[in-house]
């Protein structure tokens, strides 16, 4: 395995900002990880582990241990119980997964279709949206375990999914290292169409959609949103969401429903955000005076959502970091509500 320094983090995160990694590598392997580790331990250098960089704000100082990127790659699948187990290497790219699941025609994860990143990301925040969570469909995390010092098999109860949260992000922060994820899918299952988005694309159209009509929607509605990486569209240098759904007690979301209420406002229902009491983060910004294409300095809002902070070109870290703090001022201060990060924020 090579070991370089000084190596641009920018270019490998679809934010595109952030300083160099005094060190990098990629693993390739289990091995490479392990090897990874011994070098960091052994010039006692913090270790920071980077998948597909679009869930990730690199500060403009840097890393300035080893930045270890997991380019594990290949999947394998297998009929088991009336079911299909795929497993999937950490390094591969999560669209080309969930393509290659529809192609089978598998369900569970189509929902997800468009989200970059990486396989290995996945777990970690239990990547969700339109409706599906990972979580759902995840049968187990292959993982390096820093603490004890192999490679262990975590199943999926043991991986603590709540709302974008697992293990990996919370109370075992730092402790995983992830090579492979195994998801156990249903052939031949409907496609999921919980989300109000997807209701309203295939109303009227009179027989249910396949897999691949839901997976094409999925991407068509994340373009214009701004959430597919298009290749020179300025909308999507960003980290896609920024901020989390809050998701409110019965007395906050009472509250929050007052005060939409004195201001002339309802607070958008949809079915998915319904059993929770989860706000739309995206109108609370909305209402808050941040309109789609706000500006500040080099950092903005896309165009496209409320919910992307983007890099419109030349922004510094700092400069996303400003933004996002009047956005959570501001919807602070008009709604009470606290809007957490959704991305990982590294070297601050």
């Amino acid at each position: 395995m090579t070991i370089q320094e000084n190596v641009p983090l920018a270019p490998l995160t679809t934010l595109q900002v952030g300083g160099p990694a005094r060190y990098f590598a990629e693993a390739a392997s289990e091995n490479d990880i392990h090897e990874a580790v011994d070098f960091a331990r052994a010039k006692r250098l913090s270790l920071f582990v980077l998948g597909g960089g679009s869930n990730l704000l690199v500060a403009d100082s840097g890393w300035p241990g080893l930045v270890l990127k997991i380019v594990t790659g290949g999947i394998t699948q297998q009929e088991v119980g009336g079911a299909v187990i795929f497993e999937v290497g950490a390094g591969m790219d999560w669209d080309e997964f969930v393509a290659r699941a529809v192609t089978e025609n598998c369900a569970g994860v189509e929902c997800l279709s468009g989200i970059p990143g990486s396989v290995g990301g996945t777990p970690v925040q239990n990547v969700g949206a339109y409706g599906q969570e990972v979580s759902e469909t995840i049968e187990s995390v292959r993982a390096f375990d820093l603490q004890q010092g192999k490679t262990v098999v975590l199943p999926s109860e043991a991986c603590g999914f709540r709302y974008r949260t697992s293990i990996f992000n919370s109370t075992e922060r730092e402790r995983y290292i992830i090579s492979r994820v195994t998801y156990r899918l249903i052939p031949g299952g409907s496609p999921s169409l919980k989300y109000a988005d997807l209701q309203t694309h295939f109303a009227g159209a009179g027989i249910p959609p396949s897999l691949a009509q839901v997976r094409t929607a999925v991407r068509q509605i994340r373009q214009s949103k701004g959430m597919l990486i298009v290749p020179g569209d300025p909308d999507c240098r960003s980290a896609g969401s920024f901020f989390k759904n809050p998701v409110l007690s019965e007395m906050q979301f009472q509250d929050l429903s007052s005060c939409a209420e004195s201001k002339a406002l309802k607070i958008p229902s949809y079915p998915a955000l319904d059993a929770q009491h989860k706000v739309s983060a995206a109108w609370l910004v909305e209402h808050s005076g941040f309109s789609k294409g706000f500006t500040m300095g080099a950092a903005g809002i896309s165009r496209k959502h409320a919910l992307a902070l983007i890099n419109t070109g030349g922004a510094r870290a700092e400069d996303i970091v400003r933004l996002k703090e009047k956005v959570q001022q501001g919807v602070q201060e008009t709604w009470g509500i606290t809007l957490e990060p959704e991305p990982v924020c590294v070297g601050f």
